[in-house]
């Protein structure tokens, strides 16, 4: 008991995010995020000039420059002089500046209505690259040689401006240049050019062999059959290759990356040279990789660079990062020590040496310096809440903070090294823009974001931890509601997800909490999170103590969460409830019915019901197969405790879900009709996994409902 009134009286030195006299409150529709004004300032399109240590970004209808120690800044173009120059080679104008990419020091390029535009600034000109067909998708561009790879339906192109050459023909159920494994394994996209542009290699999916799903398109008068390949786990799944197009011989090779035709190919990296391919291979299992080297003219295998094992599961995120002017080393991420640290390998596969290491992960490779003596990473070194910005030294491995302010960072480095652009929040920060001279150790702000909500009454948050069963730190917020009242005894509102690659609780601007959670705390509700084991950037012992055993751990350590609430003296106990969506759902109807005596209201939106339902890349990650791991499938399955049900529990579904099929829903809906059980359920017409737009506005409302006519 000592333990939690010295937790209880730790959660009064809150950082504020602001407690003086405010007055208003949002609206459904700040809190659905539909509301500019209450987000920070920003510098939109901020980016590096190419090679140069200047800086642009555009703001309204210019375009704007600026250069280290220098307060001044330069307008390089307008819209109006854009458009300009559009309309003296016949383009159609702009309405507002559009997304710029550079490519010299005076030269950008740009897209618009399926055309790809460059501009010259010294020449005051644009000019027209090239023309897409308008059902032109997934469009990857080569800067360098003006070239730009598409998709049409489910075939490849390619073209310089001049001719279009179609790559593939693929029949029904094949498809090419999109991306494969549904999107796990850090896999973005489908199509990647060699470093001079006479070479596209491609992903080719055949999904033939899958089951089609049903999904139903009601907005026809007649609904229409809209099925999907979805690949449930422990059924099959779709085969995977990679084809190498040559522009200069017009042919195609495909690497021969073997069998099982089940397995995973991930991490593709051209080999700097443009003649060699680096590939992941991981096995179904997802429990053993290898590092592959393959002849892009050929596509001959050439060797294995390494191999990685793990009991649980390998799940290789990243490419490989070659050093520059050092075409014979690489950077290598990998989580074979515990957490994901830097390797740096020769391309025979020798380990030079690992760069990082303790127990903290790097959370993504930044670039290297003009003089490739460092590579530039982000990680939770400093706390598991924060990403700082450090460097390491590739010959000695010193390693050298870079960023200093406290909180979240997202960074920019200069193409030299020498410069960053950082921009950060905590939570007493909204959002700051600086650029820091790294050698001189100077910071200049070039904007502060201010605070957008300074007009409104917002509850105090407050970041903590609290202990695991294991002695593991938890990490916490907790929301009070708005006019608190120590002496009130409030209800409480869990807002969970809980599940991989997802932390929630954050060192950065709300405390990672958004509109929505703010909005219900100015309903009168305090508003609880916690980062439970199985969640995100904390190294694999935490992270795979869920492998096998999904909802176990993570509704453990929820339930350390609601014993530490109990404890709270305006906190009242018979008043709580939980709110989750997709792994989120999952875990707030798990709680609801492990738990009926705790939990008086649920709400699962986009509910995760049985993880045999789930697809294959994800599910087998975690779970294994249905017939491999029966018990895990078993105790994970909601359908199981549907006659656990009592008290109020709202599930929510999109009718074109393609993530967490409706099926899932409604095998707990039927199971909870057999059982005479009273669940309510609402579905979004039209909406997929997760509801968008002006709709949010409804869900947001229909939730709050929920909670203030149940809670």
């Amino acid at each position: 008991m000592k333990k939690w009134k010295f937790l209880s009286l730790l959660l009064f030195f809150f950082i504020s995010t602001g407690s003086f006299s405010q007055s208003k409150l949002f609206t459904v529709n700040d809190a659905a995020g539909l509301n500019p004004s209450l987000y920070p300032s920003t510098m939109q399109q901020l980016q590096w000039v190419d090679r140069q240590n200047t800086y642009s970004y555009t703001e309204g209808n210019f375009l704007l420059s600026g250069s280290p120690r220098l307060s001044d800044r330069d307008t390089l173009l307008s819209i109006a002089k854009l458009n300009q120059a559009l309309a003296g080679i016949g383009a159609d104008s702009l309405s507002r500046f559009p997304q710029i990419n550079w490519t010299t020091a005076s030269g950008f390029y740009f897209s618009n209505k399926q055309k790809v535009f460059t501009y010259d600034l010294n020449q005051g000109k644009a000019a027209l690259l090239l023309t897409l067909p308008e059902d032109a998708d997934f469009t990857e561009f080569h800067s360098a040689s003006n070239k730009m790879a598409y998709t049409i339906g489910n075939n490849l192109f390619v073209t310089d401006g001049g001719k279009h050459i179609q790559i593939t023909s693929e029949p029904d159920g094949v498809v090419s240049g999109q991306t494969v494994h549904r999107n796990e394994f850090g896999i973005e996209k489908g199509i990647f050019w060699s470093s001079d542009g006479s070479k596209v290699a491609f992903y080719r999916m055949d999904e033939s062999m899958v089951d089609q799903y049903p999904l139903v398109d009601m907005n026809q008068r007649v609904a229409t059959l809209n099925s999907i390949r979805y690949p449930m786990a422990g059924l099959t799944s779709h085969h995977v290759t990679v084809g190498v197009y040559d522009l200069i011989l017009d042919r195609t090779i495909f690497l021969e990356t073997g069998e099982p035709f089940d397995q995973y190919l991930t991490n593709l990296t051209w080999g700097p040279d443009g003649k060699t391919i680096f590939l992941g291979i991981l096995n179904r299992e997802q429990n053993h990789l290898k590092l592959n080297n393959y002849d892009a003219g050929t596509g001959r295998f050439l060797n294995t660079l390494f191999e990685e094992s793990d009991e649980a599961y390998v799940e290789p995120l990243h490419p490989l990062y070659f050093v520059p002017e050092s075409p014979e080393q690489f950077i290598w991420n990998s989580q074979r020590d515990g957490f994901n640290h830097l390797y740096l390998y020769s391309t025979d596969g020798k380990l030079i040496r690992q760069l990082t290491k303790g127990k903290w992960v790097v959370t993504d490779v930044i670039g290297f310096d003009a003089a490739n003596r460092h590579v530039y990473y982000m990680s939770t070194m400093q706390s598991p809440i924060e990403r700082q910005l450090h460097r390491v030294n590739l010959k000695n491995g010193r390693n050298e903070q870079l960023s200093r302010d406290k909180g979240m960072h997202r960074v920019m480095l200069s193409y030299d090294g020498d410069y960053f652009i950082d921009v950060y929040s905590n939570t007493s920060t909204s959002k700051v823009y600086q650029l820091v001279h790294i050698s001189k150790k100077q910071t200049e702000v070039l904007l502060d974001g201010g605070n957008p909500l300074k007009e409104y009454k917002m509850g105090a948050t407050g970041l903590f931890t609290i202990p695991a069963s294991d002695g593991t730190p938890l990490y916490c917020r907790l929301i009070k509601p708005v006019d608190f009242n120590p002496a009130t005894k409030y209800p409480v509102i869990v807002y969970v997800y809980g599940g991989p690659h997802a932390q929630l609780v954050t060192e950065s601007w709300l405390g990672g909490a958004n509109h929505y959670l703010n909005f219900l705390a100015q309903k009168g509700f305090v508003v609880f999170t916690l980062d439970n084991r199985g969640s995100a950037n904390r190294g694999a012992a935490f992270e795979q103590v869920i492998h096998r055993r999904l909802g176990q751990t993570e509704l453990e350590d929820q339930m350390t969460g609601i014993a530490y609430l109990k404890n709270l003296p305006f906190v009242d106990a018979d008043r709580i409830g939980v709110d989750g969506w997709s792994y989120g759902g999952f875990m707030s109807l798990l709680m609801k019915l492990k738990h009926p005596e705790v939990f008086k209201v649920s709400v699962a939106g986009g509910p995760v019901i049985d993880w045999k339902y789930y697809e294959v890349m994800y599910g087998e990650r975690y779970m294994d197969s249905p017939e491999s791991n029966p018990d895990g499938y078993a105790q994970a399955c909601l359908v199981n405790l549907a006659g656990n049900l009592s008290g109020k529990a709202l599930i929510i579904h999109g009718d074109n879900d393609p993530v967490v099929v409706m099926q899932h829903s409604m095998s707990f809906l039927k199971k909870c009709i057999d059982e005479g059980k009273q669940p309510d359920f609402f579905v979004y017409p039209g909406h997929e996994h997760n509801i968008r737009g002006k709709n949010r506005s409804h869900l947001v409302n229909k939730i709050t409902n929920y909670f203030e006519e149940n809670l």
